[in-house]
Parts: structure tokens; sequence; C-alpha cells
């Protein structure tokens, strides 16, 4: 049934099937969502105000939120669809910098042609993310946002120093890569504000990326971005799965500054990767386990990066 607001809707499920199979009755009750008000807006202020009033959530691509409210693990009040919004899907290089919206897909990001020139960390992040149905609904602006403490993206954004630019009803800010995770499901995006644009340098070949997968989902159980600046002797890694949050391995970077990436030199350095780092124990992996992993998996991504 439709609001008063024609950006509005009021979506209801059906909440129980009851059907008969020979004489024998079934009873199935499908998990899906509360009843939610869906808006489409077609412009990011419009949007904004839309995120002001009452309890709303924004959704991008979806894979992230729609599985939670299944669950009942979310329950917003609105749904904002900013797939409508035109200007948040782009991939444009100027400045020595690469701009992407926040709406670019997973797969846009795969296939670029530009990013595979100035910045092949993040396509070859994008080809390890999911499947290729979610590669084509997930955006990279979701991901951040949602904050998922196993996701790809995290990784590769720290090791980066990317920026984010966030959108609100009072302007816009910008938040650094280090800044931007706060803690477990939580971004420094706040609740009526919009992330619109992620930006990163333009690098060189030297990077890679290195994950122990969970199988069936695809998500990091241990996963390791690194860049190294030849130039400069230094490296940047990220590390995503490991923790409440993903972080930068300051304590490798401090360890390899200024020095040539023998074999020897990484190795000492990558056992510093889960310094300070309360590792997370779950069904999937033990906290011992995922620090060895972690140790493990710095030292892979930073031969592949230095081979590059």
């Amino acid at each position: 049934m439709a609001r008063n607001s024609p950006l509005v809707t009021h979506v209801t499920f059906v909440t129980h099937v009851t059907f008969v199979t020979h004489v024998t009755f079934v009873t199935l009750e499908p998990m899906i969502p509360a009843n939610f008000d869906y808006a489409r807006p077609t412009t990011l202020d419009a949007a904004l105000a839309l995120l002001s009033t009452g309890d709303a959530k924004i959704l991008a691509g979806g894979m992230s939120l729609i599985p939670m409210m299944k669950l009942r693990l979310a329950t917003p009040e609105r749904l904002v669809d900013l797939s409508r919004i035109p200007g948040l899907n782009y991939i444009r290089a100027s400045n020595g910098q690469v701009m992407i919206g926040a709406m670019t897909t997973h797969h846009d990001i795969e296939c670029s042609e530009l990013l595979k020139q100035k910045c092949p960390l993040l396509p070859e992040v994008a080809a390890t993310i999911g499947d290729a149905q979610v590669r084509n609904r997930g955006t990279l602006g979701g991901s951040l946002v949602h904050a998922d403490p196993a996701a790809d993206w995290p990784a590769a954004i720290l090791a980066l120093d990317a920026q984010m630019e966030i959108a609100g009803a009072e302007g816009r800010r910008t938040v650094r890569a280090t800044e931007f995770f706060v803690e477990m499901m939580q971004s420094a995006v706040r609740p009526a504000e919009i992330l619109v644009e992620i930006r990163v340098p333009i690098t060189a070949s030297s990077v890679a990326y290195v994950k122990f997968a969970q199988k069936a989902s695809g998500f990091a159980i241990a996963g390791v971005a690194a860049i190294v600046e030849t130039a400069s002797k230094t490296v940047r890694v990220g590390i995503t799965g490991v923790a409440t949050k993903a972080f930068r391995a300051t304590a490798v970077e401090d360890a390899l500054r200024g020095k040539i990436l023998t074999s020897a030199h990484i190795a000492l350095a990558a056992d510093h990767a889960d310094d300070g780092i309360e590792t997370l124990n779950d069904i999937h992996a033990s906290a011992e386990f995922r620090a060895h992993l972690t140790r493990v998996h710095t030292r892979r991504a930073l031969e592949l990066a230095a081979g590059r």
C-alpha cells in the first residue's frame, strides 16, 4: 500500500505458509524480514532526508543487510535504496589518485582496466569475494560501511591508506581508513550519513592479497593485503578476519622499514603480524590457529608483492 510520499512504499510479507502433502500437514515458517517501508530516492539530498527520520537503513547491494533482515538481526522501519541516485558508480583517476563511487560493484572493480593499471590490488581483492552473483550485486561502499570483520575490502583499504568521503546533512567530511573501522560491524559513517566516494593512491604492481577463506562463504578467516614501495623501502600491510575489526600491521611495517626485502627479513617481520591483537576464537578457527594463519599469510603476501 502506497504511503503519502511517492518515494515510500509499505512492504508486507507473508509470515506463515501451510500446505498439505498427502495426508500430512506441514507448516513452514521461513526466515523473512519484518514489515518495512521502502524508499528509492533519485537524489542524494532526498536520500539524506529520508535517513534523518525514523529508523532507516541504506540499501546498496543488499548482500549483507538482506540476510540480516531475514534472520531478524536487523529490523529497520525503512530501507533507503541508493540504486537510482546518479553519480555514485564510477572509477576515474586524477592527480595521483583513483576515485571510486561507493555504489561501484565488486565486479566492476574486478574488471576495471584502469584499476589494473593504476591500483592492481583492488581488482585482485575483488576477484576473491564471494561468487559471481555476489560480485555482481555487492558494492564497495556497502561492504566498507557494514564493517564485517571478515570482509576482504578493509584489508586492502587499510593497506592503501585510502580516504573515504562521507555526505551528511551538514556537508561532507573525509575519514582516513585507519579511523574508518571503529569496531565489529561499526564504521565511522553515522546513521544519517552516506559514504559516497573512496579515494586510493595510484600504486605500482608490487601488491598482493592472500587469504585463508571460510569455504562456504569465501569470507576471510585470515586475509592479508600487502603493498611494497621499493623506492622508499617501506611496506603497508592490512589484515582482516583475525580480530573484531581489520587493522594495519604496524609492527611488521616498522620491522621492514628501510630494509631490503629478503626472505629472512620478511619472515622475521611477519612473526609480529598479530602483535597487540586479541585474536578471534570461533567455530571456524581457534585464536591460536588464526594467529598462526596471520603470520604465515603476512609472509606470503609480502613475498608475493616483493616478487612482483
